[in-house]
């Protein structure tokens, strides 16, 4: 695949983001134009691996045919590129902006050399794909007859819609909140993944095909104003649940009810209702502007309220995380082709050093206190350094410090689903609280009823969520006619 010599003669060159000063200034993506030279300079180092990791297991959970399409991109041929790419992946313009791209940890090249920019790459081609017009709504030429209600919108849930549409089912997916897309639409900040031009384009795809979307309506047991689970499964042939593992993890440390102190997705959420619904003009939303900023918690989530407190214009910034700093190169316990468990500097990290001068992140540190006034609201954070021994942390005497914090955002990941429309429905868990189902099979302990993505298998990646919805579509399929082309 590629050029036979491309791996030798070309060197990893990543798209980069816009300017960090210039996109501070607003909430519009942060990539740059596609550059072809650079992508089919990219894809001519794929190197014809006897065995290409990415789209294994360990690289890509839904197989995209990746020494293919970058082959295809090296050729020039785009539009083939892009039905390779269809072929195993729904929503590539989500994928190629929002994946940690494990694929790329599993690139052969990258055991003595960079990986491909396969994220780069498959971004590109779907982004031409609509530029050029080649991705036109394509609904079934006759239905079944058979109805399934997914509940939960996000990507487990789009994907699982847009399977069982294209075999002819009828589909009704139901989201509590008012837009369509869940994680996508309210968990991501806009800057990564632009909600009118990338989202709200493929559900509106979506709706042009037949599948039919009811916003602002939770699934419970009926009270509340929540639609009763029971009935819906009565009405349908098949129900899935796709809500998300959405129950965030919190820190019960002193002064944990101070004002001030905020769930991350509380944050993020409420920044990009507002900023769809007004350009930020209503104020219906936590606002960092002129205020000490802690964020609790790396990873994405972390990296997100980085980046969008810096935009509100916060005085300060700090990011605490329990761990030590990652090696900059793998440890000897962390091979190829697993997930490389090194230091990455994302976009809201270069942000903050632009703005602070300084990369925001402090390791091995915990918080052991939120301090407040005599109101009620929070004006300091307590913390201890901590050291990793034999696999417990232990505090550092003698490194106690405090924080000055006005506004405190908790992104220590997610401990399971919300159980309002499972409890409803009477269906079992595992010992993590998840909706409890086979993978592979997807089916729960009531009849009639699957689930899929973070809600079974816990908080995962957006790609994964997408596989088990495309899987456990396959498998609602087979229930309902006996057989299934559905890969």
């Amino acid at each position: 695949m590629g050029k036979v010599t491309g791996f030798m003669e070309f060197e990893r060159n990543p798209a980069p983001y816009r300017d960090a000063q210039a996109r501070l200034l607003d909430f519009q993506e942060i990539y740059t134009e596609h550059d072809v030279d650079r992508l089919t300079n990219q894809g001519a180092r794929c190197m014809d691996c006897g065995v290409p990791f990415c789209q294994s297991n360990e690289g890509c959970p839904i197989h995209n045919l990746i020494p293919e399409w970058n082959d295809l991109v090296y050729r020039g041929q785009w539009r083939e590129a892009l039905d390779r790419l269809h072929k195993t992946n729904n929503f590539p313009e989500f994928t190629g902006r929002v994946c940690p791209a494990p694929c790329e940890g599993a690139c052969v090249l990258g055991i003595t050399d960079p990986a491909v920019t396969i994220k780069n790459i498959e971004m590109a081609i779907v982004d031409r794909g609509y530029e050029e017009g080649w991705i036109q709504p394509n609904p079934p030429a006759e239905r079944t007859g058979r109805k399934i209600a997914i509940v939960g919108s996000g990507p487990a849930g789009l994907a699982a819609a847009d399977q069982l549409n294209k075999v002819g089912h009828t589909v009704t997916v139901y989201e509590r909140a008012d837009r369509v897309g869940g994680l996508l639409m309210y968990g991501i900040p806009n800057m990564k993944l632009d909600k009118t031009e990338v989202v709200d384009r493929r559900v509106n795809l979506l709706r042009e095909e037949g599948v039919e979307f009811v916003t602002g309506t939770a699934v419970g047991d009926g009270s509340n104003g929540t639609l009763d689970g029971r009935t819906l499964l009565e009405t349908s042939d098949a129900v899935l649940l796709t809500t998300g593992a959405t129950v965030p993890r919190d820190l019960p440390i002193p002064g944990r009810e101070l004002n001030g102190v905020h769930f991350a997705m509380e944050f993020l959420t409420a920044n990009t209702k507002s900023l769809l619904d007004s350009g930020l003009e209503d104020g219906h939303y936590i606002s960092a502007k002129d205020k000490n900023v802690i964020v609790i918690g790396g990873g994405d989530t972390g990296t997100d309220c980085i980046g969008t407190s810096l935009r509100h214009g916060c005085r300060s910034l700090v990011n605490f995380e329990l761990f030590p700093q990652p090696p900059a190169d793998r440890a000897p316990n962390n091979p190829w082709p697993t997930w490389p468990r090194i230091l990455r500097t994302d976009y809201g990290h270069q942000e903050a050093v632009q703005v602070f001068g300084c990369d925001p992140r402090t390791y091995s540190i915990s918080s052991t206190e939120f301090v407040g006034d005599e109101n009620g609201n929070l004006i300091a954070v307590r913390t201890v350094d901590v050291e990793m021994r034999d696999g417990t942390f232990e505090n550092v005497p003698g490194s106690e410090r405090e924080w000055p914090a006005d506004l405190v955002f908790l992104a220590m990941g997610f401990l399971g689903p919300e159980h309002m429309v499972s409890d409803a429905l009477g269906i079992d868990y595992d010992e993590r609280s998840n909706y409890q189902a086979e993978y592979g099979q997807y089916r729960t302990s009531v009849d009639k009823v699957f689930t899929a993505g973070d809600c079974r298998r816990g908080q995962s990646l957006v790609v994964r969520a997408i596989n088990e919805g495309r899987e456990a579509a396959r498998e609602i399929d087979r229930y309902l006619t006996g057989s299934t082309q559905l890969p």
